[in-house]
């Protein structure tokens, strides 16, 4: 089994994390995560935290001249706003004390972690609520997740992601980009959609959607507005019977799906044509089976999304996401004061005005991750090469 765990606030001094589980010997440097860090603070419409942080990993353990050890993998990322931002975070968030002269945060933002936090702690302050709910969290999570990334690369296993709708702008339906992500994945994988993806400022694979999509955005910010869209993720390489029918807790499908809704603004997800597949008669939703090699069948279409039965099919998986609009405003909501009881408006704390391109990436990292815990529950072993022996004798076993 794998795990990983995340500790630390949107304004500490840094974020924590640590890795378990992962088999020795996998090849692994800091490269490899601070890539996909980069790629978290991509999209146009991002705030001013994006010009104040630059994220690079620290591996304190479990890695040795770049290889795994067995041994849980410790990682820092170092804060920049803690100390470049002029808002004095040392001191409000400072771990010695009694917090005497810091003013408290009595006014929750509707749509926010603040008040609910702040009634299931019991805070008279919501600024611990406010900085451990922030999506700031999601930038130790990808580096986790990166992690295990690397293991499913080294057996053909890419996962990539695009935008398709920011707000009001974007396609109808999949068969509208259909075409161009299967012509990405014939000429690589879905390394290239992703890579395709991070030369838009929307990441969309259009340009002139990523072009309207930049208007729409700078007419959210002059409407003092933010906005939420949605994005797809696949993963190609997958073989097929990873995950399990047997048990609710082993379908893949269901363990996928809470993969997108643990990030922070992910509203709902959905495993290939899921939404448009309920209001469609079977003859039009299940994907025929073709003749294939050894225990490998192709379908005819993939509107399962790689997935039957909460089980991998051999298709490329596919998991869309939506994520509702950022709830921190410049223009004020209603509120009331938490310390007065009485009626008035949020106040206004730096934010983006849309963060959609960034959350495909995160989507991304979370998915990788539960297909390596997935990968490794069929196939584990202490090594990489104990894993690699595992899926070649299985799938020896399996020819015909």
């Amino acid at each position: 089994m794998i795990r990983y765990l995340t500790a630390g606030e949107s304004h500490g001094e840094s974020l924590i994390g640590i890795v378990e589980g992962m088999p020795a010997h996998v090849p692994l440097s800091p490269s490899d995560i601070n890539e996909h860090l980069a790629r978290r603070w991509l999209g146009y419409g991002r705030g001013g935290r994006s010009k104040i942080e630059n994220d690079k990993v620290h591996i304190y353990s479990g890695i040795r001249f770049e290889k795994t050890l067995g041994s849980p993998i410790a990682m820092r990322i170092d804060n920049g706003a803690y100390k470049k931002d002029k808002a004095g975070w040392p001191e409000k968030m400072a771990i010695e004390g009694n917090g005497e002269g810091i003013e408290p945060v009595t006014l929750p933002r509707p749509g926010h972690a603040d008040l609910a936090g702040m009634q299931k702690y019991n805070f008279d302050d919501m600024r611990p609520v406010i900085d451990r709910s922030s999506a700031r969290e999601t930038a130790m999570r990808v580096a986790c997740c990166s992690v295990a990334r690397t293991l499913l690369r080294h057996f053909g296993i890419e996962v990539g992601s695009h935008v398709t709708r920011i707000g009001k702008v974007g396609y109808d339906g999949p068969g509208d980009w259909y075409d161009r992500v299967e012509s990405l994945i014939d000429g690589g994988s879905a390394r290239a959609v992703y890579e395709k993806a991070d030369a838009s400022e929307t990441r969309m694979l259009d340009e002139d959607m990523t072009t309207r999509c930049v208007e729409h955005i700078e007419e959210a910010k002059a409407n003092r507005d933010s906005l939420g869209g949605t994005y797809e993720v696949i993963a190609t390489g997958v073989p097929p019977g990873l995950g399990s029918y047997v048990h609710w807790d082993r379908r893949l499908d269901g363990r996928l799906v809470q993969a997108i809704c643990s990030i922070q603004a992910q509203k709902a997800a959905e495993i290939g044509d899921g939404v448009r597949n309920a209001s469609r008669p079977g003859s039009e939703v299940h994907d025929p089976i073709l003749p294939g090699e050894g225990d490998t069948y192709p379908r005819r279409t993939n509107r399962a999304g790689g997935l039957e039965g909460g089980t991998t099919n051999g298709m490329p998986i596919v998991v869309r996401g939506y994520m509702k609009p950022i709830p921190t405003l410049i223009k004020p909501l209603d509120s009331v004061d938490t310390a007065t009881n009485e009626a008035q408006p949020t106040r206004y704390e730096r934010s983006d005005i849309t963060s959609v391109p960034a959350a495909s990436t995160v989507a991304e990292a979370t998915v990788a991750w539960t297909l390596a815990e997935a990968l490794l529950e069929t196939y584990g072993g202490d090594t990489i090469d104990d894993v690699r022996a595992h899926m070649e004798s299985d799938r020896a076993s399996r020819s015909r």
